[in-house]
């Protein structure tokens, strides 16, 4: 006998929460990677002007590959606006973690609303919404910059 798949007890709640999780975990990834790139241009930097003062032999060449790598590591940066991923995708998962804890205290918008759940899933979708719309207007912003130069 074949089992029909249960639908959620409540859809609009499991939607805020699987994207609260997903936001959370990208931003927590752009923030690793921005980081680690940083950190890398950081040390480069750094190292530059000790080598310079080196008598050792290719020191040039390696004090020009430091150079080339903050390049390429910048560009990086620029290219996948890692910080930027980090904070707006930071701010969606706390803005929909408060719009999960209004709903649950029947708060704010909930307090009077007919059907909660029904503007749950509006609020929801709509801050999923403004999201990508920031998303998409960063990446054509990065695009027009790259074409321009």
């Amino acid at each position: 006998m074949a089992t029909t798949p249960q639908l959620p007890a409540n859809p609009s709640l499991e939607r805020l929460e699987d994207q609260q999780n997903w936001y959370s975990q990208k931003s927590r990834a752009a923030r690793r990677a921005f980081k680690r790139i940083k950190v890398a241009e950081i040390v480069s930097a750094a190292l530059i002007p000790f080598l310079t003062g080196q008598q050792w032999p290719y020191v040039t060449y390696v004090v020009g590959g430091l150079g080339v790598l903050i390049t390429i590591l910048e560009g990086v940066l620029h290219l996948n606006q890692y910080q930027e991923n980090w904070t707006t995708y930071r701010a969606t998962a706390e803005s929909l973690k408060h719009e999960k804890f209004l709903y649950l205290a029947k708060a704010g918008p909930y307090a009077d609303a007919a059907d909660p759940q029904v503007a749950l899933a509006e609020r929801v979708e709509a801050l999923i919404s403004q999201e990508s719309s920031q998303w998409m207007a960063s990446v054509q912003k990065v695009a027009q910059t790259g074409q321009a130069k």
